[in-house]
């Protein structure tokens, strides 16, 4: 029987571990063991993305996996050795920001133990390896979908903090709107959080308010605001259909799956070394796509999913390639 061993720290770092579907031997029973270490609860997208693909490469591959989530910063460093020390063969997670320095740091440490962090970040020598979510790809189409079917030309963005990898979302999606719609109006804002629906959704409504009528959710809150307003929005990292089926389009899928799987093989058969992942999260290797339209296809026009169609096999022959803005993005 395929063995998955799940741990879930909430808050500090426990002195105890709970295990569930196992038990605590999976140190000396020579199966490989993967570990998650997350910043916030999984039930934030961008982390749950990680979980639930370790989930699903723990299963098919029969390895053990465990998780701590809602790591504080004081506490991220005694996490990951404490990973470290128990003979993990590979950990993976969210270090961006408080995590950074910590997980390199203890890294350092143990140059055997394979490590794969999200990180804006290089890689470093000989073990740590860094990935991002690039899905800015289905965030141009959806962009296009936005452009060609607002009522309005105004379309709002909210996100969650001007770095990197949520400003190539911004950018991609303003520049699909504006290739199919020179008059677009983006409004963006950055609520300073991964994690707090309640000021997405007051930034939202604001947005609303000044015209939008179609809204892209980089973080939690949007849809409330949405639903109460009658307006479509554009989930992101998952697909976020089933928490608003009136609302949401389409969303922006993040899949990690193909990133765990290959960080597990290459551990596994003695390849690994500290790489930028990054390959492995477009659209052309399956680590991210356009979500279904679901229940709402027939509110989108026939025109609008043709060009959305076509454009997708462009971008996965490698015919079209969706420009990388990384710089902020500017609110209209």
């Amino acid at each position: 029987m395929k063995k998955i061993l799940l741990i879930a720290l909430v808050g500090l770092m426990a002195a105890s571990f709970a295990f569930a579907g196992g038990d605590s031997e999976a140190a000396d029973d020579g199966i490989f063991k993967m570990a998650a270490i997350f910043q916030t609860s999984i039930e934030e997208p961008w982390d749950g993305a990680i979980h639930e693909a370790a989930l699903k490469v723990a299963d098919e591959m029969g390895i053990s996996y465990e998780f701590a989530e809602n790591v504080k910063a004081a506490d991220f460093a005694k996490v990951v050795r404490e990973y470290s020390e128990r003979g993990f063969d590979l950990i993976v997670g969210d270090a961006f920001l408080a995590g950074e320095e910590p997980a390199r740091a203890v890294a350092k440490d143990y140059p055997d133990v394979a490590y794969a962090f999200g990180s804006e970040f290089g890689i470093q020598a000989p073990n740590f390896s860094v990935f991002d979510n690039w899905i800015h790809e289905p965030a141009y189409l959806s962009g296009i979908i936005a452009g060609m079917m607002t009522d309005t030309d105004v379309l709002g963005v909210v996100a969650a903090i001007p770095i990197p990898e949520v400003n190539r979302l911004v950018g991609a999606f303003k520049a699909g709107a504006l290739s199919v719609n020179p008059n677009v109006k983006v409004k963006v804002a950055m609520i300073g959080s991964w994690f707090d629906p309640p000021k997405a959704k007051e930034a939202a409504v604001a947005m609303i308010e000044s015209g939008a009528d179609f809204l892209y959710a980089e973080r939690f809150g949007v849809f409330e605001a949405a639903k109460e307003a009658g307006i479509y929005a554009f989930g992101n990292m998952s697909d976020q259909n089933a928490l608003a089926p009136d609302v949401v389009l389409t969303s922006c899928i993040w899949d990690m799956y193909p990133i765990i799987k290959y960080s597990v093989e290459s551990v596994q058969n003695g390849t690994w070394k500290e790489q930028n992942l990054k390959d492995w999260s477009m659209m052309a290797a399956g680590g991210s796509r356009l979500a279904p339209y679901h229940g709402l296809e027939s509110k989108i026009p026939a025109d609008v999913k043709a060009k959305v169609a076509e454009l997708q096999k462009q971008i996965l022959a490698g015919s079209f390639v969706v420009p990388v803005i990384e710089s902020p993005t500017v609110s209209d």
